[in-house]
């Protein structure tokens, strides 16, 4: 969320941003609201200091009549205190939805457009592998290796569930060890989160629990929601919290499991892995000063560049547009692996992002850090970035790492945890 001030002084701004993201919110009545609000408040404080001149008043000596004219007009100051406190309330709430509603200010080196064709590639890492063969996907891969069973997970859970097998699992475990072990050289702390949180944490965050276009899972009867990623619980840890200057930046490593209903239209570019309604996923959080959010931001894009480096998967990295980003996100990068059995002849495919998302996260959550030169608290920065979405990853590892003899070549980084370099018997 903005500050209320910020965008009553930068409201054409604030509009324009608007426009650039897409979202569809009407504010023009913001600032005429938030004028009665400033108003209300200010005839309540005359109500109450009316009231309390009056009770001040009335302590000493003084004559019946004139005492009961005092009582009279302390009862209708009451009533017209009650009155105005709830009309303040209302105009409040009013003026909350529609600032709730209002997306975070935009990067000004963002791209700006509509729809995802804006996005703009910044650099190409590694070039796609050229086969000697007819590389297969990873469905297939799965499917022949006894690494993945799709019908198994459907006949169980539905759509779009799986089950791992085999090597599959011990290259789940591999990489999510490999991810920690190279988040915590470079300064996270490893946290395995809840996968629920409360309705009002996904609100802080930026997510909608309720809803036709929801992407949240919420439990029956319970006031709980699954988890879409980590940043919703590790941004939530500290809801409400002081925290102290010298404290920052906090540096996190999340562990959970991702629950998502991936409602809309599934393509070929979409099957097996890529949209599935369940996975592991390391997850980096931050929690910074306003000076420090920007390096971090970079730090945390170096450090999936490294992890898809290590991986051996080609790459490239998207600086994503307004129209495509999220409500909370300031600025965003994607990193997209290259998946040689993706679409007609292989194609990137999303597999992490970054954002920074200011204190638009912080002021919804309440979460603040006291200077060290003094004075009032300040809101945090927040970010957050995908370390490995394993559902993801596994789709790289197989697809980019097949031979012509039917076996997945392990990356080297990952050979330490694997125990082995090769995943499948050769065919004879």
């Amino acid at each position: 969320m903005l500050d209320l001030n910020y965008v009553l002084e930068h409201f054409d701004d604030v509009q324009a941003n608007i426009r650039h993201r897409g979202v569809k919110v009407d504010v023009a009545a913001l600032p005429e609201l938030a004028a009665r609000r400033a108003k209300l408040i200010t005839d309540l404080d005359e109500l109450r200091r009316r009231a309390n001149e009056i009770a001040g008043s009335m302590k000493g000596k003084m004559d019946p009549a004139a005492r009961q004219a005092l009582i009279d007009e302390g009862r209708a100051l009451k009533a017209k205190t009650a009155e105005g406190d709830a009309a303040v309330k209302q105009t409040q709430d009013e003026v909350d939805r529609l600032m709730r509603l209002i997306p975070n200010m935009t990067h000004p080196a963002a791209p700006i457009g509509l729809t995802e064709d804006a996005n703009k590639v910044l650099r190409h890492v590694g070039a796609p592998a050229k086969f000697a063969f007819q590389p297969k996907d990873h469905v297939e891969l799965g499917k022949d290796l006894d690494l993945i069973d799709f019908e198994a997970g459907k006949k169980v859970a539905g759509a779009n569930f799986y089950f791992l097998k085999n090597d599959a699992v011990l290259l789940e475990t591999s990489m999510t060890r490999y991810a920690l072990d190279t988040l915590m050289a470079a300064g996270f702390a490893p946290v395995a989160t809840p996968d629920l949180a409360r309705p009002a944490i996904l609100e802080g965050i930026g997510f909608n629990p309720r809803g036709d276009e929801t992407q949240i899972y919420s439990i029956a009867n319970q006031d709980l929601s699954l988890i879409a990623t980590a940043e919703i619980t590790l941004g939530g840890m500290l809801q409400d919290d002081i925290v102290d200057e010298k404290d920052l930046p906090l540096l996190l490593a999340g562990v959970s499991h991702c629950f998502r209903t991936e409602a809309g239209s599934y393509g070929r570019a979409s099957r097996g892995l890529y949209r599935v309604h369940q996975f592991t996923k390391i997850e980096m959080f931050a929690f910074t000063t306003p000076e420090q959010s920007d390096a971090i931001h970079d730090k945390m894009l170096g450090l999936e560049e490294k992890i898809f480096t290590d991986l051996e998967a080609p790459y490239q990295v998207v600086d994503i547009c307004t129209g495509d980003l999220g409500a909370p996100a300031y600025r965003k990068f994607d990193i997209e692996a290259w998946m040689p059995g993706r679409g007609d002849g292989g194609e990137y495919g999303e597999v992490t992002s970054t954002s920074n998302c200011t204190d638009y996260q912080a002021r919804r959550l309440n979460i603040r850090y006291r200077p060290a030169a003094g004075g009032k608290p300040r809101f945090v920065h927040t970010l957050n970035g995908t370390a490995i979405a394993v559902s993801r990853a596994l789709i790289t590892v197989l697809e980019n790492g097949q031979q012509a003899d039917g076996t997945i070549r392990v990356p080297k980084a990952l050979v330490p945890y694997m125990g082995k370099e090769i995943i499948g018997k050769p065919r004879p």
